[in-house]
């Protein structure tokens, strides 16, 4: 009974896609979803750069300055994708996990450095 549903189902995409209207809107409609749901991440180049601005030297990738600034940036990148996918639920879980990470980061920033911690909060404008 299953089977008999599952073949009927094959042959009428079969014959959806002969049709002239499916073939055109298909790769259309595929491409523009792919669009949609791309999600570019922070490159290699990017973090470096952010690195060498906030760390004061590219090889400094522990600062604590260096890494809520690839965070901040991390996080805003998740958040644009997850403007356009409302329900994709594990990135917004990263996200989720980014936010605490930098907010523990953030918080051990201003017990050890103060000014340190204004600076970068004015510099990322984070807090208004």
């Amino acid at each position: 009974m299953i089977c008999l549903s599952i073949l009927n189902c094959i042959k009428s995409l079969f014959v959806l896609k002969k049709s002239p209207t499916f073939a055109a809107n298909f790769p259309g409609k595929i491409i523009d979803e792919l669009k949609k749901t791309e999600m570019s991440s922070v490159t290699k180049e990017k973090k470096s750069s952010i690195i060498a601005e906030f760390g004061g030297n590219t090889k400094n990738t522990g600062s604590i300055e260096g890494q809520i600034a690839v965070l901040t940036e991390e996080i805003s990148e998740i958040s644009k994708h997850l403007k356009v996918n409302k329900k994709d639920f594990s990135s917004n879980r990263g996200l989720m996990t980014k936010v605490g990470r930098r907010k523990r980061l953030l918080i051990y920033l201003s017990r050890t450095n103060l000014l340190g911690y204004r600076a970068l909060l004015e510099k990322l404008g984070l807090r208004k």
